[in-house]
């Protein structure tokens, strides 16, 4: 009995039962709530990763583009144009001999300044002279035969009144005299032909300048009919006024005006600017180079200026016609150059242009842009007409030395 007494366990009353079930309950909930909570957190992680694929995928897909805004092409309002030019004499000739002969002097050298009709040279002329006295011979023989003709036509006219002689004969008097007053004036312009030709002995200068080159020495032989290869006795130019000539090219014609004042410099004198004057125009676009030929008039009083030197001519074009870009905006296509421009939804128009000078950072629009267009910077070649960009104002860099 005390064995059976051993292996007797009380069973559990109704109040322990209860509460064991009620924290399985517990246990089973808590676990539940964990296991939620759980599913929850990887759903969102889940959602937050793919709305983070989805922003970068669209952000890869977007263009993004600075712009900037075309300037006024001149810092203070006003423009102009500076072009390269020749300075030449206002009078620039070469002097050729026109008496064939041997150079007898010279009296001046290059760099001489000579006055109009001053000698330059002598040329002596031999064979002009024989010929000269040959013609005067010839003068005074067709003069006689004129004089012996005019008496013997006197007579036959005696003559024929008296019908002593027939009309035919007194005709034939009359024709002669006629032939030899023809031949007497041919002699008589050979002879002032000839003498015309001996007054270009002597070598004058056509107008007050400078010499600027001589190809003659004493005793050198020169001819009175230079062909191409011949050279020239001298070179002779007006240096006061001097001429600029100037060739201005096709886009910037319509504000070059005859009688505008031009500011003309020089390297070699610093800082020191001329005023010129537009004297003439070709009127005429050459067609190898679409160039204006522009001639100016240039003060010269105080010789600073030579003739043959390189000049710089500064035209005053206007203000505010033009405007300019970076030139990094450009974009070179088979219809031609292009510029970038973005509107206010982020569209991106290609809108054709008009390229003004290249002035290395910068080049100026003649036409196609206007002044409020947004114009992109750097634009990818791949960027087509149409196309969606996100667009922001480039940032200028800070000045040297700012804070």
């Amino acid at each position: 009995m005390s064995d059976d007494h051993s292996l007797n366990i009380p069973e559990p009353s109704m109040s322990e039962r209860q509460r064991a079930s009620r924290l399985g309950f517990i246990s089973i909930a808590i676990l539940g709530c964990i296991l939620a909570i759980g599913s929850v957190r990887i759903l969102l992680i889940r959602q937050a990763n793919a709305e983070t694929l989805r922003t970068v995928t669209e952000n890869q897909q977007k263009t993004f583009v600075a712009f900037t805004l075309p300037a006024p092409s001149g810092s203070d309002g006003s423009r102009t144009i500076q072009l390269p030019g020749t300075l030449a004499g206002n009078r620039e000739t070469m002097i050729y001999a026109r008496a064939t002969g041997y150079v007898r002097h010279w009296t001046h050298d290059i760099g001489s300044r000579v006055k109009q009709g001053e000698i330059l040279a002598e040329i002596e002329t031999p064979e002009l002279d024989r010929q000269i006295e040959q013609a005067r011979a010839n003068l005074r023989q067709s003069n006689v035969a004129l004089q012996l003709a005019k008496q013997t036509l006197q007579r036959w006219e005696q003559l024929r009144k008296d019908e002593l002689v027939t009309e035919q004969d007194l005709m034939e008097r009359r024709a002669s005299v006629d032939q030899l007053t023809a031949a007497q004036n041919a002699s008589q312009a050979e002879t002032s032909r000839l003498e015309s030709l001996r007054s270009f002995q002597k070598v004058e200068a056509p107008f007050t300048g400078v010499i600027t080159s001589r190809n003659v020495e004493i005793g050198k032989l020169v001819t009175g009919t230079p062909s191409s290869t011949d050279q020239s006795l001298f070179g002779i130019a007006m240096t006061d006024p001097l001429k600029l000539v100037v060739y201005v090219p096709q886009t910037y014609i319509a504000q070059v005006k005859v009688g505008m004042t031009v500011e003309v410099s020089q390297s070699e004198l610093g800082g020191e600017r001329l005023k010129a004057q537009v004297a003439r125009t070709a009127n005429a676009i050459d067609p190898s180079t679409r160039t204006l030929r522009v001639e100016m008039t240039v003060n010269n009083h105080n010789e600073k200026l030579l003739p043959g030197a390189y000049a710089q001519a500064s035209f005053p074009i206007g203000a505010g016609q033009i405007l300019s870009v970076p030139a990094n905006c450009l974009l070179f296509r088979s219809e031609g150059p292009r510029v970038a421009v973005v509107n206010d939804k982020g569209h991106i128009h290609l809108a054709p242009i008009t390229l003004g000078r290249d002035l290395g950072k910068t080049i100026e629009i003649v036409a196609g842009i206007k002044s409020t267009d947004h114009i992109v910077l750097n634009p990818p070649d791949s960027l087509a007409e149409g196309d969606h960009v996100e667009a922001r104002a480039a940032v200028k860099p800070p000045a040297p030395g700012a804070k």
